[in-house]
Protein backbone atom coordinates (compact mmCIF):
# COMPACT_ATOMS: atom_id res chain seq x y z
CA UNK A 1 0.00 0.00 0.00
CA UNK A 2 1.44 3.33 -1.07
CA UNK A 3 2.30 5.73 1.72
CA UNK A 4 0.36 8.96 1.75
CA UNK A 5 2.44 11.92 0.69
CA UNK A 6 2.01 15.46 1.92
CA UNK A 7 0.39 17.58 -0.79
CA UNK A 8 2.84 20.09 -2.20
CA UNK A 9 2.12 23.80 -2.40
CA UNK A 10 2.42 26.01 -5.49
CA UNK A 11 5.81 25.89 -7.28
CA UNK A 12 8.47 27.59 -5.18
CA UNK A 13 5.91 28.57 -2.55
CA UNK A 14 7.41 29.39 0.83
CA UNK A 15 6.47 26.71 3.36
CA UNK A 16 6.29 26.95 7.13
CA UNK A 17 6.70 30.71 7.07
CA UNK A 18 10.10 30.75 5.28
CA UNK A 19 11.34 30.82 1.72
CA UNK A 20 12.23 27.37 0.39
CA UNK A 21 12.74 25.64 -2.92
CA UNK A 22 11.12 22.24 -3.51
CA UNK A 23 13.12 19.35 -2.11
CA UNK A 24 13.69 17.93 -5.57
CA UNK A 25 16.03 19.87 -7.78
CA UNK A 26 14.23 21.51 -10.69
CA UNK A 27 14.79 19.82 -14.02
CA UNK A 28 17.21 21.27 -16.51
CA UNK A 29 15.81 24.29 -18.37
CA UNK A 30 13.52 25.57 -15.61
CA UNK A 31 13.84 28.93 -13.90
CA UNK A 32 16.85 29.31 -11.60
CA UNK A 33 16.46 30.03 -7.89
CA UNK A 34 16.61 33.79 -8.34
CA UNK A 35 13.55 33.53 -10.56
CA UNK A 36 11.52 32.28 -7.61
CA UNK A 37 12.83 35.10 -5.46
CA UNK A 38 12.18 37.94 -7.95
CA UNK A 39 10.36 36.98 -11.14
CA UNK A 40 7.34 35.36 -9.55
CA UNK A 41 6.62 38.34 -7.25
CA UNK A 42 7.13 40.70 -10.21
CA UNK A 43 4.69 38.70 -12.36
CA UNK A 44 2.20 38.64 -9.51
CA UNK A 45 2.57 42.42 -9.02
CA UNK A 46 2.15 43.14 -12.74
CA UNK A 47 -1.06 41.10 -12.98
CA UNK A 48 -2.42 42.79 -9.91
CA UNK A 49 -1.67 46.26 -11.30
CA UNK A 50 -3.02 45.38 -14.73
CA UNK A 51 -6.29 44.12 -13.27
CA UNK A 52 -7.34 47.69 -12.48
CA UNK A 53 -6.26 49.79 -15.44
CA UNK A 54 -7.72 53.08 -14.20
CA UNK A 55 -5.71 52.87 -11.00
CA UNK A 56 -2.61 51.85 -12.95
CA UNK A 57 -2.94 54.85 -15.25
CA UNK A 58 -3.39 57.16 -12.25
CA UNK A 59 -0.22 55.82 -10.66
CA UNK A 60 1.69 56.17 -13.94
CA UNK A 61 0.48 59.77 -14.27
CA UNK A 62 1.66 60.52 -10.73
CA UNK A 63 5.11 59.07 -11.34
CA UNK A 64 5.36 60.81 -14.72
CA UNK A 65 4.46 64.13 -13.08
CA UNK A 66 7.26 63.65 -10.56
CA UNK A 67 9.67 62.72 -13.36
CA UNK A 68 8.73 65.83 -15.34
CA UNK A 69 9.09 68.12 -12.35
CA UNK A 70 12.47 66.72 -11.29
CA UNK A 71 13.82 66.70 -14.85
CA UNK A 72 12.75 70.29 -15.48
CA UNK A 73 14.10 71.55 -12.15
CA UNK A 74 17.46 69.82 -12.63
CA UNK A 75 17.57 70.88 -16.27
CA UNK A 76 16.91 74.54 -15.46
CA UNK A 77 19.48 74.44 -12.67
CA UNK A 78 22.15 72.94 -14.91
CA UNK A 79 21.30 75.24 -17.83
CA UNK A 80 21.51 78.36 -15.70
CA UNK A 81 24.85 77.34 -14.22
CA UNK A 82 26.19 76.39 -17.65
CA UNK A 83 25.04 79.70 -19.11
CA UNK A 84 26.77 81.56 -16.28
CA UNK A 85 30.03 80.02 -17.52
CA UNK A 86 29.26 80.44 -21.21
CA UNK A 87 31.73 83.27 -21.67
CA UNK A 88 34.47 81.44 -19.75
CA UNK A 89 33.97 78.35 -21.88
CA UNK A 90 35.12 80.24 -25.01
CA UNK A 91 38.25 81.60 -23.36
CA UNK A 92 41.36 80.26 -25.07
CA UNK A 93 44.08 80.40 -22.41
CA UNK A 94 45.74 78.08 -19.94
CA UNK A 95 45.98 80.52 -17.01
CA UNK A 96 44.08 83.59 -15.83
CA UNK A 97 44.67 86.51 -13.51
CA UNK A 98 41.74 87.94 -11.56
CA UNK A 99 41.28 90.14 -8.53
CA UNK A 100 40.67 87.88 -5.49
CA UNK A 101 37.89 90.24 -4.39
CA UNK A 102 35.90 89.55 -7.57
CA UNK A 103 32.92 87.34 -6.59
CA UNK A 104 32.42 86.33 -10.22
CA UNK A 105 33.86 87.13 -13.62
CA UNK A 106 30.71 89.06 -14.50
CA UNK A 107 31.09 91.12 -11.30
CA UNK A 108 34.81 91.95 -11.45
CA UNK A 109 36.87 94.14 -9.19
CA UNK A 110 39.56 96.24 -10.91
CA UNK A 111 42.78 94.40 -11.71
CA UNK A 112 45.88 96.52 -12.51
CA UNK A 113 46.76 96.17 -16.17
CA UNK A 114 50.43 96.09 -15.13
CA UNK A 115 49.90 92.49 -13.94
CA UNK A 116 49.68 91.43 -17.59
CA UNK A 117 53.13 92.89 -18.30
CA UNK A 118 54.52 91.19 -15.19
CA UNK A 119 53.18 87.85 -16.41
CA UNK A 120 55.11 88.22 -19.68
CA UNK A 121 58.35 88.03 -17.69
CA UNK A 122 57.68 84.38 -16.76
CA UNK A 123 59.35 81.85 -19.11
CA UNK A 124 56.82 80.04 -21.29
CA UNK A 125 54.25 82.86 -21.34
CA UNK A 126 53.60 84.03 -24.91
CA UNK A 127 50.55 86.27 -24.43
CA UNK A 128 48.99 88.07 -21.47
CA UNK A 129 45.74 89.52 -22.82
CA UNK A 130 43.70 92.03 -20.77
CA UNK A 131 39.98 91.37 -21.10
CA UNK A 132 37.43 94.07 -20.29
CA UNK A 133 33.86 93.35 -19.27
CA UNK A 134 31.02 95.79 -18.73
CA UNK A 135 27.37 96.35 -19.51
CA UNK A 136 25.97 99.14 -21.63
CA UNK A 137 22.73 100.19 -23.26
CA UNK A 138 21.81 98.76 -26.68
CA UNK A 139 19.17 100.33 -28.90
CA UNK A 140 17.18 97.89 -30.99
CA UNK A 141 17.64 98.99 -34.63
CA UNK A 142 14.14 97.73 -35.46
CA UNK A 143 11.92 99.43 -32.88
CA UNK A 144 14.28 101.70 -30.94
CA UNK A 145 13.79 99.93 -27.59
CA UNK A 146 16.71 99.84 -25.17
CA UNK A 147 18.23 96.72 -23.61
CA UNK A 148 21.32 96.04 -21.50
CA UNK A 149 24.07 94.17 -23.33
CA UNK A 150 27.42 92.71 -22.24
CA UNK A 151 30.50 94.38 -23.74
CA UNK A 152 33.65 92.26 -24.16
CA UNK A 153 36.83 94.11 -25.02
CA UNK A 154 40.12 92.38 -25.87
CA UNK A 155 42.90 92.27 -28.43
CA UNK A 156 41.27 90.52 -31.44
CA UNK A 157 44.69 89.41 -32.75
CA UNK A 158 45.54 87.51 -29.55
CA UNK A 159 43.13 84.59 -30.11
CA UNK A 160 42.35 84.70 -26.40
CA UNK A 161 38.70 83.97 -27.24
CA UNK A 162 37.67 81.20 -29.63
CA UNK A 163 34.02 82.05 -30.25
CA UNK A 164 32.50 80.68 -33.45
CA UNK A 165 32.66 83.26 -36.23
CA UNK A 166 35.47 85.26 -34.64
CA UNK A 167 38.18 83.88 -36.94
CA UNK A 168 38.71 86.32 -39.78
CA UNK A 169 37.04 89.23 -37.97
CA UNK A 170 40.25 90.56 -36.37
CA UNK A 171 41.06 93.08 -39.14
CA UNK A 172 37.49 94.41 -39.09
CA UNK A 173 37.39 94.65 -35.28
CA UNK A 174 40.58 96.70 -35.29
CA UNK A 175 38.76 99.49 -37.10
CA UNK A 176 37.49 102.44 -35.10
CA UNK A 177 34.04 101.84 -33.51
CA UNK A 178 33.71 98.32 -34.92
CA UNK A 179 31.82 95.60 -32.99
CA UNK A 180 30.64 92.00 -33.47
CA UNK A 181 27.21 90.82 -32.28
CA UNK A 182 26.42 87.49 -30.59
CA UNK A 183 23.88 85.61 -32.71
CA UNK A 184 22.55 83.72 -29.64
CA UNK A 185 21.51 86.94 -27.92
CA UNK A 186 17.88 87.26 -26.88
CA UNK A 187 15.32 88.34 -29.54
CA UNK A 188 14.70 91.61 -27.66
CA UNK A 189 17.89 93.00 -29.23
CA UNK A 190 16.35 92.68 -32.69
CA UNK A 191 16.80 90.21 -35.51
CA UNK A 192 20.41 91.27 -36.02
CA UNK A 193 21.52 88.23 -38.09
CA UNK A 194 18.73 88.89 -40.59
CA UNK A 195 19.55 92.59 -40.73
CA UNK A 196 23.25 91.83 -41.23
CA UNK A 197 22.47 89.38 -44.03
CA UNK A 198 20.24 92.01 -45.63
CA UNK A 199 22.39 95.14 -45.23
CA UNK A 200 25.90 93.94 -44.50
CA UNK A 201 27.78 96.05 -41.91
CA UNK A 202 25.48 98.72 -40.47
CA UNK A 203 25.43 101.24 -37.63
CA UNK A 204 23.93 100.54 -34.21
CA UNK A 205 23.76 102.63 -31.05
CA UNK A 206 25.55 101.48 -27.89
CA UNK A 207 25.02 103.85 -24.96
CA UNK A 208 25.25 107.25 -26.62
CA UNK A 209 27.71 106.26 -29.34
CA UNK A 210 27.11 105.04 -32.87
CA UNK A 211 29.27 102.02 -33.77
CA UNK A 212 29.48 99.78 -36.82
CA UNK A 213 28.40 96.15 -36.56
CA UNK A 214 30.94 94.36 -38.76
CA UNK A 215 30.34 90.67 -38.01
CA UNK A 216 28.55 87.96 -36.06
CA UNK A 217 29.90 85.58 -33.41
CA UNK A 218 28.34 82.81 -31.32
CA UNK A 219 28.64 82.76 -27.52
CA UNK A 220 25.24 82.59 -25.81
CA UNK A 221 23.35 84.45 -23.06
CA UNK A 222 24.09 84.08 -19.37
CA UNK A 223 22.81 85.05 -15.94
CA UNK A 224 24.51 88.42 -16.16
CA UNK A 225 23.52 89.38 -19.70
CA UNK A 226 21.02 88.37 -22.35
CA UNK A 227 23.37 89.33 -25.16
CA UNK A 228 27.03 89.98 -25.99
CA UNK A 229 28.95 92.49 -28.08
CA UNK A 230 32.64 91.91 -28.83
CA UNK A 231 35.14 94.61 -29.73
CA UNK A 232 38.76 95.66 -29.41
CA UNK A 233 39.93 97.12 -26.11
CA UNK A 234 40.39 100.51 -27.81
CA UNK A 235 36.77 100.57 -28.94
CA UNK A 236 35.71 99.36 -25.49
CA UNK A 237 37.32 102.43 -23.91
CA UNK A 238 35.83 104.71 -26.58
CA UNK A 239 32.34 103.54 -25.55
CA UNK A 240 33.01 103.57 -21.80
CA UNK A 241 35.20 106.63 -21.40
CA UNK A 242 34.85 106.60 -17.62
CA UNK A 243 36.80 103.34 -17.35
CA UNK A 244 40.37 103.75 -16.18
CA UNK A 245 42.77 102.47 -18.86
CA UNK A 246 45.19 101.37 -16.14
CA UNK A 247 42.73 98.73 -14.88
CA UNK A 248 41.32 95.63 -16.51
CA UNK A 249 38.91 92.90 -15.35
CA UNK A 250 40.64 89.66 -16.35
CA UNK A 251 43.96 88.66 -17.88
CA UNK A 252 44.12 85.59 -20.13
CA UNK A 253 47.60 84.04 -20.20
CA UNK A 254 48.60 81.81 -23.09
CA UNK A 255 51.61 79.54 -22.79
CA UNK A 256 54.08 78.20 -25.30
CA UNK A 257 53.08 74.68 -26.48
CA UNK A 258 54.65 72.05 -24.26
CA UNK A 259 55.00 74.35 -21.24
CA UNK A 260 54.18 72.78 -17.87
CA UNK A 261 50.99 74.60 -16.81
CA UNK A 262 51.39 73.78 -13.10
CA UNK A 263 55.00 75.00 -13.07
CA UNK A 264 54.05 78.22 -14.88
CA UNK A 265 51.23 78.75 -12.40
CA UNK A 266 53.62 78.38 -9.46
CA UNK A 267 56.09 80.86 -10.98
CA UNK A 268 53.32 83.40 -11.62
CA UNK A 269 52.00 83.04 -8.08
CA UNK A 270 55.47 83.69 -6.72
CA UNK A 271 55.76 87.08 -8.46
CA UNK A 272 52.16 88.35 -8.28
CA UNK A 273 51.13 90.80 -5.55
CA UNK A 274 48.09 90.02 -3.35
CA UNK A 275 45.77 91.93 -5.69
CA UNK A 276 45.93 89.13 -8.30
CA UNK A 277 45.39 85.39 -8.10
CA UNK A 278 46.48 82.87 -10.74
CA UNK A 279 43.93 80.23 -11.80
CA UNK A 280 43.83 77.55 -14.45
CA UNK A 281 40.91 77.47 -16.84
CA UNK A 282 39.30 74.62 -14.88
CA UNK A 283 39.80 76.42 -11.56
CA UNK A 284 38.28 79.62 -12.93
CA UNK A 285 35.25 77.69 -14.19
CA UNK A 286 34.86 75.91 -10.84
CA UNK A 287 35.17 79.21 -8.97
CA UNK A 288 32.45 80.77 -11.10
CA UNK A 289 30.11 77.80 -10.68
CA UNK A 290 30.70 77.72 -6.92
CA UNK A 291 29.66 81.36 -6.70
CA UNK A 292 26.37 80.79 -8.47
CA UNK A 293 25.66 77.61 -6.50
CA UNK A 294 26.42 78.95 -3.03
CA UNK A 295 26.26 82.75 -3.06
CA UNK A 296 22.88 82.91 -4.79
CA UNK A 297 19.58 81.18 -3.93
CA UNK A 298 19.38 79.54 -7.35
CA UNK A 299 20.83 76.19 -6.32
CA UNK A 300 18.58 75.89 -3.27
CA UNK A 301 15.45 76.91 -5.17
CA UNK A 302 15.83 74.27 -7.86
CA UNK A 303 16.91 71.57 -5.37
CA UNK A 304 13.84 72.36 -3.27
CA UNK A 305 11.60 72.15 -6.34
CA UNK A 306 13.04 68.74 -7.21
CA UNK A 307 12.47 67.50 -3.66
CA UNK A 308 8.86 68.70 -3.72
CA UNK A 309 8.28 66.85 -6.98
CA UNK A 310 9.60 63.63 -5.45
CA UNK A 311 7.44 64.07 -2.35
CA UNK A 312 4.31 64.64 -4.43
CA UNK A 313 5.07 61.57 -6.55
CA UNK A 314 5.77 59.45 -3.46
CA UNK A 315 2.43 60.43 -1.93
CA UNK A 316 0.59 59.49 -5.12
CA UNK A 317 2.32 56.11 -5.43
CA UNK A 318 1.80 55.42 -1.72
CA UNK A 319 -1.90 56.10 -2.01
CA UNK A 320 -2.20 53.77 -4.98
CA UNK A 321 -0.25 50.94 -3.34
CA UNK A 322 -1.95 51.36 0.04
CA UNK A 323 -5.38 51.34 -1.57
CA UNK A 324 -4.47 48.28 -3.63
CA UNK A 325 -3.29 46.38 -0.55
CA UNK A 326 -6.39 47.40 1.41
CA UNK A 327 -8.70 46.23 -1.37
CA UNK A 328 -6.93 42.86 -1.61
CA UNK A 329 -6.29 42.29 2.08
CA UNK A 330 -8.31 39.04 2.10
CA UNK A 331 -6.34 37.71 -0.84
CA UNK A 332 -3.05 38.49 0.92
CA UNK A 333 -4.39 36.76 4.04
CA UNK A 334 -5.27 33.71 1.95
CA UNK A 335 -1.74 33.59 0.55
CA UNK A 336 -0.40 33.74 4.09
CA UNK A 337 -2.75 30.93 5.09
CA UNK A 338 -1.42 28.59 2.39
CA UNK A 339 2.20 29.24 3.37
CA UNK A 340 3.43 32.42 1.67
CA UNK A 341 5.62 34.42 4.02
CA UNK A 342 5.33 38.15 4.63
CA UNK A 343 8.71 38.61 2.95
CA UNK A 344 7.35 37.19 -0.30
CA UNK A 345 4.34 39.51 -0.19
CA UNK A 346 6.65 42.42 0.58
CA UNK A 347 8.60 41.63 -2.58
CA UNK A 348 5.33 41.75 -4.49
CA UNK A 349 4.71 45.29 -3.24
CA UNK A 350 8.31 46.35 -4.01
CA UNK A 351 8.04 44.82 -7.49
CA UNK A 352 4.88 46.87 -8.05
CA UNK A 353 6.86 49.97 -7.00
CA UNK A 354 9.60 49.19 -9.53
CA UNK A 355 7.06 48.58 -12.28
CA UNK A 356 5.39 51.91 -11.58
CA UNK A 357 8.78 53.64 -11.53
CA UNK A 358 9.71 52.27 -14.96
CA UNK A 359 6.28 52.85 -16.51
CA UNK A 360 6.21 56.46 -15.30
CA UNK A 361 9.87 57.19 -16.05
CA UNK A 362 9.93 56.18 -19.73
CA UNK A 363 7.12 58.47 -20.99
CA UNK A 364 8.32 61.21 -18.63
CA UNK A 365 11.81 61.01 -20.14
CA UNK A 366 10.49 61.22 -23.71
CA UNK A 367 8.27 64.19 -22.86
CA UNK A 368 11.13 65.97 -21.06
CA UNK A 369 13.41 65.63 -24.09
CA UNK A 370 10.75 67.39 -26.18
CA UNK A 371 10.21 70.07 -23.53
CA UNK A 372 13.96 70.68 -23.31
CA UNK A 373 14.05 71.43 -27.03
CA UNK A 374 11.10 73.81 -26.75
CA UNK A 375 12.52 75.68 -23.75
CA UNK A 376 16.05 75.83 -25.21
CA UNK A 377 14.67 77.30 -28.43
CA UNK A 378 12.68 79.92 -26.53
CA UNK A 379 15.35 80.94 -24.00
CA UNK A 380 18.62 80.20 -25.87
CA UNK A 381 19.80 78.39 -22.73
CA UNK A 382 22.04 75.28 -22.98
CA UNK A 383 19.26 72.90 -21.96
CA UNK A 384 20.01 69.35 -23.12
CA UNK A 385 19.32 65.87 -21.80
CA UNK A 386 22.34 63.95 -20.55
CA UNK A 387 22.78 60.27 -19.72
CA UNK A 388 24.02 61.16 -16.25
CA UNK A 389 20.94 63.26 -15.49
CA UNK A 390 18.60 60.58 -16.83
CA UNK A 391 20.30 57.95 -14.64
CA UNK A 392 20.13 60.23 -11.59
CA UNK A 393 16.43 60.94 -12.07
CA UNK A 394 15.66 57.24 -12.51
CA UNK A 395 17.48 56.42 -9.27
CA UNK A 396 15.58 59.20 -7.49
CA UNK A 397 12.24 58.08 -8.89
CA UNK A 398 12.90 54.44 -8.05
CA UNK A 399 13.88 55.49 -4.54
CA UNK A 400 10.66 57.50 -4.34
CA UNK A 401 8.56 54.52 -5.40
CA UNK A 402 10.51 52.17 -3.11
CA UNK A 403 9.91 54.50 -0.15
CA UNK A 404 6.21 54.57 -0.99
CA UNK A 405 6.22 50.77 -1.19
CA UNK A 406 7.95 50.44 2.19
CA UNK A 407 5.33 52.68 3.76
CA UNK A 408 2.48 50.77 2.11
CA UNK A 409 3.88 47.40 3.26
CA UNK A 410 2.91 48.21 6.81
CA UNK A 411 -0.63 47.34 5.81
CA UNK A 412 0.47 43.76 5.09
CA UNK A 413 0.82 43.16 8.81
CA UNK A 414 -2.97 43.47 9.02
CA UNK A 415 -3.37 40.54 6.65
CA UNK A 416 -3.79 37.95 9.43
CA UNK A 417 -5.71 34.84 8.31
CA UNK A 418 -7.15 34.41 11.80
CA UNK A 419 -8.73 37.87 11.62
CA UNK A 420 -9.89 37.61 8.02
CA UNK A 421 -11.77 34.33 8.37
Amino acid sequence: MNALTKPSLLPWAPEHGREAMPAAAPPTGTRPEWGAWLLLPARFAWRQLRAERARLLSAMAGVMFAVLLVFMQLGFRSALFDSAMQLLSVMNAELFLINPQSPAVTQPEPLPRARAYQALAVPGVTHAVPIYLAQAGWRNPRDGSRQTIQLIGFDPDSRAIRADGLDGLAPALRRIDAVAFDTLSRPEYGDIPALFAERGPFEVQVDNRMVELVGLVTIGPSFAADGNLMMSEVNFRRILRERQPSNTDLVAIRLRPGTDVAAAQRRLRSIMPPDAIVLTHAELMARERHYWETATPIGFIFAFGSAMGLIVGMVIVYQILFSDISNHLREYATLKAIGYATGYLARVVMAASLILAVMGFVPGLVLCVLLYEVVAGATFMPLTMTIGRAALVFVLVFGMCAAAGLLAMRKLRDADPADMF
